[in-house]
């Protein structure tokens, strides 16, 4: 009978949970991806500067919630969605001042003063800007079409779509280059 009996403390101690990652955890993580982060940037927003402060600020709002985030199975999607949804946030207050600035011009596109030394770099800035992210996403960095769906908070499914409409308009611009 005394077999049968368990001490009490092995049946209540329990292994505690997991801490979740600290300052090391967050400062491994942004020295993996800071740099890819920055160049993804750069190739949507078409300026260094920006696509600098835009990293920065992506990585200052994962710090603040490093606690949840750093727990995720793959915190970089939660990365990449939120500089990705900064950089249309910034996209969207520069179209409303510019509005209010000029006045409603029809048909004017927000990136004509694009990088004219690089013809790929304007190609992309012609594409609308889920088409952009979607062939960035998909074809410069390697994710996979759910991966990249994550991201940007949409089905795989869309973003297939959206990356085959942009290599059809990329290669339309680039032959139009070409001539």
């Amino acid at each position: 009978m005394d077999q049968m009996q368990e001490p009490a403390s092995a049946v209540t101690e329990r292994p505690p949970p997991p801490e979740p990652p600290g300052p090391a955890g967050f400062e491994a993580f942004f020295q993996a991806e800071h740099e890819r982060l920055q160049r993804a940037l750069y190739l949507v927003t078409g300026d260094a500067q920006e696509a600098e402060e835009l990293m920065q600020d992506a990585f200052i709002a994962v710090w603040e919630r490093w606690d949840r985030v750093g727990a995720m199975q793959e915190p970089t999607g939660y990365l990449y969605r939120t500089a990705m949804n900064r950089f249309r946030s910034r996209l969207r207050r520069a179209s409303r001042a510019a509005k209010r600035a000029v006045g409603v011009s029809e048909g004017g596109d927000a990136f004509a003063a694009a990088d004219e030394r690089d013809a790929v770099a304007r190609a992309l800035a012609r594409l609308p800007e889920r088409q952009r992210a979607a062939i960035v996403l998909t074809e410069l960095l390697g994710y996979s079409s759910e991966e990249a769906g994550g991201i940007l908070g949409v089905k795989d499914v869309t973003v297939r779509s959206l990356a085959s409409q942009a290599r059809s308009t990329l290669r339309t611009h680039l032959e139009d280059h070409d001539e």
